[in-house]
């Protein structure tokens, strides 16, 4: 399942090759009181929540292109990340893909079903700092998720939509914020 042991089938070499970054992001109802504006003299009141129920974000993402393909899960393993694997490959059918992820239990099993246009190639160990979707989930967890506690896990679901909607809606600031000192030519 590494990259450098596999190729790509020969019905699929005149599309283009795309790196993409794949990670998964774990939200829910347990919150983190953060630091806020409010105005001078007032004392900001901020609810803490610690309520366990998670879903869990996946997300790849090309630094190249700034394109991105997200879905809602309920848990992290083998069968969502086959189901994510489907719907990244039905997405971007006309480009051979080498997505890039870390060595988590459902991304190295051997019954991960992988799409014939994606080739894992896997990080090493410890280095989340070399995958740019970590900044995704900084940027998200800053501007859509600081001091918000929520009723339900629906309710974390929803806004978990809008905000990776509305965060990877803009190209120029996926590509900014994950771009590499590489040259994509």
């Amino acid at each position: 399942m590494d990259a450098a042991e596999n190729d790509f089938a020969d019905e699929l070499k005149d599309l283009p090759i795309r790196l993409y970054y794949q990670d998964e992001a774990r939200f829910g109802r347990i919150n983190t009181v953060q630091k806020c504006w409010c105005m001078k003299g007032i004392i900001p009141s901020v609810k803490q929540q610690l309520i366990r129920e998670y879903s869990y974000l996946f997300t790849a993402v090309c630094p190249q292109t700034g394109s991105t393909c997200s879905l809602i899960m309920p848990l992290a393993n083998t069968e969502t990340m086959d189901i994510f694997l489907k719907t990244l490959s039905k997405l971007k059918p006309k480009e051979r893909i080498i997505l890039c992820m870390d060595k988590a239990g459902w991304h190295t099993t051997k019954q991960l079903v992988i799409p014939s246009n994606i080739i894992i190639w896997f990080l090493p160990p410890y280095s989340p700092e070399l995958n740019p979707t970590e900044l995704i989930w900084r940027e998200l967890r800053s501007k859509y998720f600081n001091n918000k506690t929520f009723e339900s896990i629906e309710e974390v679901e929803n806004h978990m939509m809008l905000a990776i909607n509305d965060y990877t809606s803009n190209i120029e600031q996926i590509k900014s914020l994950t771009k590499f000192s590489i040259s994509y030519n």
